[in-house]
């Protein structure tokens, strides 16, 4: 029993996840927008080492995070992840965390005023205003040359264009021109509950106020007849699920369902959609990167009735699962290996882009993935010892 008492509950309340990342080197992504959540970013954009998504940004004693692979936790995690980077010492882990979170309560205001006034003044919808924004049907004779730019024909736009708006936001006085909108909707799918935004150049966002939980983009190719769907086709963005359209729809039929999660995963968005198709399978579309295969990984998971915890490790990823655990090989096929220790029904069916492509829109418009040449034993050795004494887990 630890002689080192300290009320954790206490200090959570002044110290946040928000906080302790500043600290480690994280910065805020406005791109990502500011609302019920906010992302935070390790490393510039070329060298993104770790992106976080943070909640409650304005109430420090409810914040959480969580990471693309399923990874989550609270301002206690973090720091204990990164233990090595505020050099305290202690008796254990505990004992540090403590010293760590005891500093940070009695520090004067930190060092990233400007982003915490960039929050305040962006005053976030903490529910979706739809009077908010503008929004008008794409003219078929009239197809916004954003989407020729991404290789996404004039036809396939016409064709999902009663899933698609032009939009402006009515609030931002520096921009009075229209992005492209996809709107999001729960398992009812009759009320728009935000909106996944898309602009020329990189720029892409969601408009204010966006539940990212619980709704999704979602083209239902039947017309309406929710019964009818028998395949649901998800993807991280919105353009992806347009190119895989675009790529695959002659072997498509009219009984199914492209959703885009819009760069977010949350079992409620999955959950969600998968009920308002009683009768559809789900098939996991996603990135060919890590980030994707967990995506897809969790999604097998959840449809599997499976709890399911993955790590990721130096040479993959750790599955914990029905008391066993065991690791995987991302570059094989993931619910087959996972096949090989649990009991899978195969609720879940893959349509992943071609291996040499990060998703279907780069493979629409040819863009292979630069190849990879793994470290030998001596690298990866080195580049721990590296990560180690930067004290960074990245």
């Amino acid at each position: 029993m630890t002689d080192y008492k300290v009320n954790f509950k206490e200090l959570k309340s002044r110290v946040g996840v928000d906080d302790v990342a500043y600290a480690l080197g994280y910065r805020l992504d406005r791109k990502a927008g500011v609302g019920r959540y906010i992302e935070l970013v390790l490393g510039e954009d070329g060298n993104r080492r770790d992106t976080i998504v943070v909640s409650h940004p304005h109430d420090k004693a409810a914040q959480t995070f969580f990471r693309r692979n399923g990874s989550k936790g609270d301002v206690v995690t973090l720091i204990r992840e990164n233990l090595g980077s505020f050099l305290v010492s202690g008796k254990d882990d505990w004992q540090k965390i403590a010293k760590v979170m005891a500093r940070f309560a009695n520090m004067p205001e930190p060092e990233y005023r400007e982003d915490l006034e960039y929050m305040k003044s962006v005053k976030p919808d903490a529910v979706f205003d739809e009077s908010r924004y503008e929004v008008k049907p794409i003219v078929k004779d009239k197809v916004p040359g954003l989407f020729s730019l991404r290789g996404i024909s004039d036809e396939t736009v016409r064709e999902l264009a009663p899933f698609l708006v032009l939009i402006r936001d009515r609030r931002n006085g520096k921009f009075d021109g229209y992005n492209i909108g996809f709107p999001y909707t729960d398992k009812h799918g009759d009320k728009v509950k935000g909106y996944e935004i898309r602009g020329h150049g990189s720029y892409k966002s969601k408009a204010a106020g966006t539940d990212s939980s619980a709704s999704a983009w979602v083209a239902d190719l039947s017309g309406g007849n929710r019964e009818a769907v028998r395949n649901v086709f998800f993807c991280e963005s919105a353009l992806d699920a347009m190119a895989f359209y675009q790529m695959n729809k002659l072997r498509l039929n009219r009984d199914a369902a492209l959703v885009s999660l819009g760069g977010t995963f949350s079992d409620r968005q999955i959950t969600g959609v998968m009920a308002r198709f009683p009768n559809a399978r789900a098939f996991d579309c996603f990135d060919n990167d890590l980030a994707g295969r967990i995506y897809g990984l969790r999604m097998m998971a959840l449809l599997e009735g499976i709890p399911m915890k993955i790590s990721k490790t130096e040479n993959g990823l750790q599955v914990e699962a029905k008391g066993k655990s065991f690791d995987l090989n991302p570059e094989r096929s993931l619910p087959a290996q996972v096949s090989e220790h649990l009991g899978i029904r195969y609720r879940m069916g893959q349509w992943l882009p071609p291996k040499a492509f990060k998703d279907w829109n780069d493979c629409l418009m040819n863009k292979p993935m630069e190849p990879m040449v793994s470290p030998n034993k001596q690298d990866r050795e080195q580049n721990l010892t590296g990560r180690r004494n930067a004290g960074l887990k990245i």
